[in-house]
């Protein structure tokens, strides 16, 4: 029975792959939302299987980090590659293309404040842009824990995004903890909408710089 579900999974699994998994990874690299990806699909797909892909994905490729920036406990990005024996049996070998944790970095730590650094939106919009063609930055994001610990609060609190913006947030399947999403045009628009409305706190981590930004809430 145990070998017979094996290979049932299996099926399913190939079956979603070649009917919507691509397809969902590809438009969320390019930047479309869940509920965007679940209209453009040509496969009926359930919400929650898209929302777990794009997690998943988002996390294979480094936009999402579970462990804080810095640590080197970031996850492994891999691919699997096909090696033959002597006889000619094929086997595959799990090889990690990137680590996104990369080696522990001793931060130095600032604390960002609005009369000397200008509007946060201003701020980071020009660290991203000195910083390398591959974003090297990331921002701590407690959506999961805000929703969970309140969440008719945490409602309102999307309501001031635009949107897209809000539909970006909902449609990611936020864990209980602490998430550090890489600080894309997008994230960047967020954070500066949350904090202008004194709603957003905590930290910026830029990578090249070894630089970690507190941000304090205006309220």
């Amino acid at each position: 029975m145990a070998e017979q579900e094996y290979f049932r999974q299996a099926l399913a699994n190939f079956t979603f792959e070649t009917a919507s998994g691509g397809a969902i990874r590809h438009l969320a690299d390019h930047g479309y939302t869940v509920e965007e990806i679940s209209k453009k699909l040509a496969f009926p797909t359930p919400l929650e299987r898209i929302q777990n892909t794009v997690w998943k994905h988002f996390l294979d490729k480094g936009i999402l980090l579970l462990d804080e920036p810095g640590t080197g406990r970031g996850q492994e990005a891999y691919d699997f590659v096909a090696e033959y024996d002597r006889y000619g049996r094929k086997s595959f070998r799990r090889v990690t293309v990137q680590n996104f944790g990369g080696e522990p970095i001793h931060w130095k730590e600032t604390v960002f404040r609005e009369e000397k650094d200008g509007t946060l939106s201003a701020y980071l919009s020009k660290r991203c842009n000195t910083a390398s063609q591959k974003i090297s930055a990331y921002i701590s994001c407690d959506f999961g824990l805000q929703s969970r610990r309140d969440p008719e609060r945490f409602q309102q609190v999307l309501e001031i995004l635009e949107k897209q913006e809000r539909d970006y947030i909902l449609g990611l399947p936020w864990e209980r903890r602490m998430v550090y999403h890489r600080l894309d045009q997008r994230m960047c628009l967020i954070v500066a909408r949350l904090y202008k409305n004194s709603e957003y706190r905590g930290w910026c981590y830029f990578m090249d710089e070894q630089e970690k930004v507190w941000i304090e809430s205006r309220g």
